[in-house]
């Protein structure tokens, strides 16, 4: 094969390779059978479809003329309408959030890379907990952004700490970025520790970018935080404050690739030429058939995330003993493997290649490169955990899934410490 005339980015040369296709390699390697198929908890998408008449507007919408042309540049009107009262619902009717506040994005990866883009600078800072959601971090790789470590430890339930966040914090940080449920490890920030971040990016005067893909899937009743609450609200949510929001997993769409930021309009004002430029709009079919369904989807979202929540319980019931789970909540579980002297990517690939247990290694979640091209690596102690998506299979698979982690103990022929 010829090789390319010219040169290529330095960003993008620092930047890994998505992980996610290495995982189905060695779920490709897999010889599946009737009685043993190939059980996949690896990937965070939808088990379900989204509900029939999602899927009969859709279809209308899709062969709408109207849908053919291009959408305003925050989206339609409609649809930000209904999310800001959607989060009204979800928050509190208290919440302090308008149609103005909404920009709509395809996807909420490009939500995150719009808002990094608007506040942060080739050479800035940006605050990152470890694990991380990798697209975040190969963001700030690409745009030659500074990433500063902010480790969560097993023995905290991988929750950030606010004393170390703000030792790291200096006159280069442009912003924090947190994932609440957290993605990989599951971790449900309290509304306290959100707080708690909210008052100190207010204070250092620094973006607190907070991704909430699985807010929806936190089953407690509870508001997730209070930022949006004019009452409760340590802080003037619109002067620190970037939401980022998902309909992929709520609304089982991800194919459909639509997202919103959350921030005050003079913020959405100086990110319209980064959206203008990267999407100039998000899809509009998908838009134009979910905006007047979203008040009646509220039950069907429930009762997914309410089945989530007792497919997280089966998999904890179910779990080896040996097998140790470090945070739970949203789609995954995080797991400790009990295996001496192996990394997660070794059991991770001899689990799918020879068990047809598809998993991802904490490696995934920990190793990157420095916008200097150093190479950050996980340390011993994280190389033992393994991201576990209870979301897109069925109980019966959970439960076969257990019983093959069990079967590994001796099959893989490493001894358990």
């Amino acid at each position: 094969m010829s090789r390319a005339g010219y040169r290529f980015s330095r960003g993008i040369l620092n930047t890994i390779s998505p992980p996610i296709p290495q995982a189905h390699h060695w779920a490709s390697c897999y010889k599946a059978t009737a009685d043993r198929p190939l059980l996949d908890m690896s990937q965070g998408v939808p088990g379900l479809s989204p509900p029939l008449s999602v899927q009969k507007a859709l279809g209308e919408a899709a062969s709408s003329p109207s849908s053919f042309g291009y959408a305003l540049p925050f989206g339609e009107d409609s649809l930000r309408e209904a999310l800001a009262l959607d989060m009204k619902h979800a928050y509190g009717p208290d919440a302090d959030i308008a149609a103005a506040d909404i920009a709509l994005t395809s996807g909420c990866n490009l939500a995150f890379v719009a808002a990094i883009m608007t506040v942060a600078d080739a050479g800035d800072e940006v605050v990152l907990t470890v694990p991380w959601y990798f697209n975040h971090q190969m963001l700030l790789s690409m745009l030659n952004m500074h990433m500063v470590v902010l480790q969560t430890r097993p023995e905290d339930g991988f929750m950030p700490s606010i004393a170390r966040c703000r030792e790291l914090i200096t006159n280069r940080t442009k912003a924090v970025a947190l994932v609440t449920p957290n993605n990989p490890t599951g971790a449900i920030y309290s509304p306290a520790l959100i707080a708690e971040f909210a008052a100190l990016a207010h204070e250092k005067g620094v973006a607190l970018i907070l991704d909430e893909t699985y807010r929806d899937f936190i089953t407690t009743g509870e508001p997730p935080h209070n930022l949006f609450s004019t009452s409760l609200s340590p802080v003037y949510w619109r002067s620190t404050l970037i939401h980022l929001y998902s309909f992929s997993k709520s609304y089982c769409l991800p194919g459909h690739r639509l997202g919103a930021i959350v921030a005050a309009p003079e913020m959405l004002e100086h990110l319209k030429g980064v959206l203008d430029t990267v999407q100039i709009c998000a899809p509009r079919p998908i838009q134009l058939a979910l905006a007047p369904l979203i008040p009646e989807l509220r039950p069907f979202i429930k009762e997914m995330a309410l089945a989530i929540k007792s497919r997280h319980d089966l998999f904890r019931r179910s779990l080896p003993s040996a097998w140790m789970i470090g945070a739970q909540g949203g789609y995954y579980a995080f797991v400790k493997h009990p295996f001496k002297d192996v990394t997660a990517s070794q059991v991770c690939e001899r689990l799918a290649k020879e068990m047809g247990v598809v998993t991802l290694p904490s490696a995934f979640f920990c190793e990157g490169k420095a916008s200097d091209g150093t190479k950050v690596a996980e340390s011993e102690e994280a190389s033992k955990w393994i991201r576990f998506s209870v979301a897109n299979i069925s109980d019966k698979q959970v439960i076969r899934v257990c019983e093959r982690l069990k079967e590994s103990e001796t099959l893989l022929g490493w001894s358990l410490e």
